[in-house]
């Protein structure tokens, strides 16, 4: 008799309602001599049943998916270098306006949102476990640490800098296994006033854009306002405000303070109404969203697979850790997706993980264009169709997953 895994923050059992198989590190982009030496996880994702947390069923060591030619660079994209530069300036004017005001964040990557504060002259430090992120971090005059953020993080920086205003991340949280620590960490670091504020994908999107690719190694958890009220409860905290945010199609900001502290919004009421109404966290609604997963599986593999037949030729736009699961759980190689263009120095002349697709660098889509360019980066669809007028102009058509399969 088969024993049902244990929710990570509660201990009660999850129950699984989708799997992917076995799916190699999502950003592990590859060097041909690595071929036959990857390693897989079996990707699958369950509920907890008393805590309703959204959250992978297994897990992959931190130190397999961050470290120090971790990729994925926030400042890539025009519209993440926009939305992190108004972030750091929404902050600077309403929570950072003292000139004793310090702000950390967790996982700050390429210093897309410090290097607004940094600027500002106000005081900050990141915490980047990548070290090539935090290298960047230095180079740009941000103060860094290069460091898992943890309780004991927190401790040793609260003595070393003292307590904060403002403890921000982005796409970080729900990367993190060990969220006690995470909470417990932030309680001891924040000022008695201060705010914990982290963004995420939030699961009522994915769930209604049938957005599966946001499914992946490094996101370990998928957030509502209730599971994230219910967590931070348990370390002395509340959820106090809740933004909706449109990057990565679609997310929630969380705003959590210490218990009595603030008062919670009306927005917050709302949010958690909707998610009741929306009954995201019921079984039923789970089972129907893996049945639309294996549809859009089936429907995007017929469509490749004809337009193969036609003698056409498709390109993949965006080397993104999304990519990895589309790819893996669909079995699409390079006999359907002859390469992916991709504007990260360090996917470049790799290739695909699991699926050994080549990476190439965007002056490679012209030359020449494909018929068909299969768009992996669709949180980006706006800039990047704008930025490739050409090839709509010559005839191209893009081929979009999220949310039906389509031809545009």
């Amino acid at each position: 008799m088969s024993t049902k895994p244990p929710c990570r923050l509660c201990g009660h059992a999850l129950e699984e309602f989708v799997s992917f198989g076995p799916q190699p590190t999502a950003n592990a982009f590859l060097e041909s001599s690595d071929f036959g030496s990857e390693s897989f996880c079996r990707l699958a994702v369950g509920i907890c049943g008393a805590c309703a947390m959204v959250q992978l069923i297994d897990e992959v060591p931190n130190e397999q998916m961050f470290h120090k030619e971790y990729p994925f660079r926030t400042s890539g994209s025009a519209g993440a270098r926009a939305h992190f530069e108004q972030t750091a300036q929404w902050l600077l004017d309403t929570k950072l306006a003292d000139d004793q005001s310090f702000v950390i964040e967790i996982g700050a990557n390429d210093g897309a949102m410090l290097g607004s504060v940094q600027k500002a002259g106000v005081r900050h430090l990141g915490i980047e476990p990548c070290g090539d992120l935090a290298d960047i971090c230095e180079s740009k005059g941000i103060q860094v640490l290069s460091a898992y953020f943890d309780e004991s993080t927190a401790r040793r920086v609260a003595e070393e800098h003292g307590l904060a205003d403002v403890i921000f991340s982005a796409n970080t949280i729900s990367h993190i296994s060990y969220l006690d620590s995470v909470f417990r960490g932030a309680e001891a670091l924040l000022k008695p006033d201060g705010l914990l504020i982290f963004e995420d994908p939030y699961w009522v999107d994915i769930v209604a854009k049938t957005s599966f690719d946001l499914i992946y190694d490094e996101h370990l958890y998928f957030f509502t306002a209730g599971s994230v009220r219910d967590a931070v409860a348990r370390y002395g905290l509340t959820l106090v405000d809740v933004q909706r945010i449109s990057l990565h199609g679609g997310e929630v900001r969380y705003i959590v303070a210490r218990e009595g502290a603030h008062q919670p919004t009306a927005a917050l009421s709302g949010l958690l109404e909707a998610e009741r109404a929306a009954r995201v966290t019921e079984l039923a609604t789970l089972e129907r969203f893996a049945a639309r997963v294996s549809e859009r599986k089936t429907a995007l593999v017929g469509l490749l697979q004809d337009v193969a037949a036609q003698g056409k030729r498709v390109a993949g736009y965006g080397a993104t850790a999304k990519s990895t699961t589309v790819l893996n759980y669909c079995g699409i190689g390079p006999e359907l997706v002859s390469f992916i263009c991709d504007n990260t120095p360090g996917k470049q002349g790799r290739f695909t993980p699991g699926t050994h697709i080549p990476v190439r660098s965007p002056e490679a889509f012209a030359d020449p264009y494909p018929d068909y360019a299969l768009l992996f980066a669709w949180n980006h669809q706006q800039e990047v169709m704008a930025n490739e007028q050409a090839f709509a102009d010559a005839g191209g058509k893009w081929i979009l997953y999220v949310p039906e399969v389509t031809v545009a």
